[in-house]
């Protein structure tokens, strides 16, 4: 029987996942990190993008997350984000809508708008779309 560690995500609104997995994949602060079973303590920023949780050799669930903190112990992994969402249930259309949105924004040299949130605001899109364009790529 292969080992397993515990995983919970949580947003700032509920708990998104918690259940066992064999291995966790996360894009952290300082690059993509895969946790398995009794993997050595660490704390760590998440940058916006897709978490992988692997159950089986034959499933995994995405989610995106929005950043947040990522914490590992030997047996728990918990990963604390402003916002997460199941791969699956990302609004595509609201994506696209935001992207644009936020593309638009960066244009306007006019001064009225905040360059760094519309930043944020693009990325996070991007993000999105890209955790959706994986999920599909795996036939999820």
């Amino acid at each position: 029987m292969a080992s397993t560690i515990q995983v919970d995500i949580v947003s700032a609104e509920k708990e998104i996942y918690s259940g066992a997995a064999e291995m966790v994949f996360a894009h952290a602060e300082m690059g993509e990190v895969g946790i398995a079973p009794r993997h050595a303590p660490f704390i760590t920023r998440l940058k916006p993008g897709e978490v992988r949780v692997k159950v089986s050799d034959t499933e995994s669930y995405p989610f995106y997350v929005s950043g947040g903190l990522l914490e590992v112990q030997p047996h728990l992994v918990t990963i604390l984000a402003d916002t997460a969402i199941r791969a699956k249930d990302i609004d595509e259309a609201a994506a696209i809508e935001a992207k644009a949105r936020a593309e638009e924004a960066l244009t306007d040299k006019s001064g009225k708008i905040d360059y760094a949130t519309a930043q944020a605001q693009l990325a996070e899109a991007i993000m999105q779309l890209r955790t959706l364009d994986r999920l599909r790529k795996r036939g999820g």
